[in-house]
């Protein structure tokens, strides 16, 4: 026996007003932390790409026994970086120097490093982090947010050659003036050699 057609019945225009108003509601409440959270796994994902990039470039050094220069892209780590093998010691000035990895970046997280690691990461052939006149190389570079002076992650590069992944979010000065670190020419492998 058929069954009696029941006739459909749609929502009225107050109804879809308030499921509309209910959702927007929701939206604006949940748009911040979402975006919040995005940022905090992109910061994440720079600073766990970086820090393996660097352990790589030492690996590169001891196994090819030359020395290793790995470099923010354009001096800049948050578009990305570059290994290097870094044939007669001029690093990225050089552009004669065979690229072993590259890795690019979208430059949505800015990275900025102290003086020491503010452009370039050098390796020895025996996996010592060495400035070019001979001395050590350490330092920090630091994951900073996009909107406030904070850094979320460093990357700690021991004297020794051992890095590490820091997560202490604390203000940093180098992260509110990024631009200014870029400039800085102090940091050039083309220093006197001794």
């Amino acid at each position: 026996m058929p069954q009696p057609v029941t006739p459909q019945r749609g929502l009225s225009l107050v109804e879809l007003l308030m499921g509309l108003a209910i959702g927007a509601i929701v939206l604006s409440l949940v748009g911040p932390a979402y975006a919040a959270l995005t940022e905090s796994n992109r910061q994440e994902q720079a600073a766990r790409s970086l820090l393996e990039g660097i352990r790589h470039a030492r690996t590169l050094a001891i196994t090819h026994n030359r020395t290793v220069v790995m470099h923010g892209i354009d001096g800049d780590w948050g578009r990305g970086w570059r290994i290097i093998l870094d044939i007669n010691g001029k690093g990225p000035e050089d552009s004669a120097n065979p690229v072993l990895v590259e890795h690019a970046s979208d430059g949505k997280v800015p990275v900025v490093g102290n003086w020491w690691v503010s452009r370039y990461v050098r390796f020895s052939g025996l996996g010592q982090p060495l400035m070019p006149g001979r001395s050590f190389q350490a330092g920090k570079l630091h994951i900073c947010s996009a909107r406030e002076p904070v850094s979320r992650w460093q990357i700690v590069l021991a004297a020794s050659g051992r890095v590490r992944l820091a997560g202490e979010k604390a203000e940093q000065a180098l992260c509110g003036k990024a631009q200014g670190v870029r400039s800085n020419g102090r940091a050039t492998l083309s220093a006197s050699r001794t």
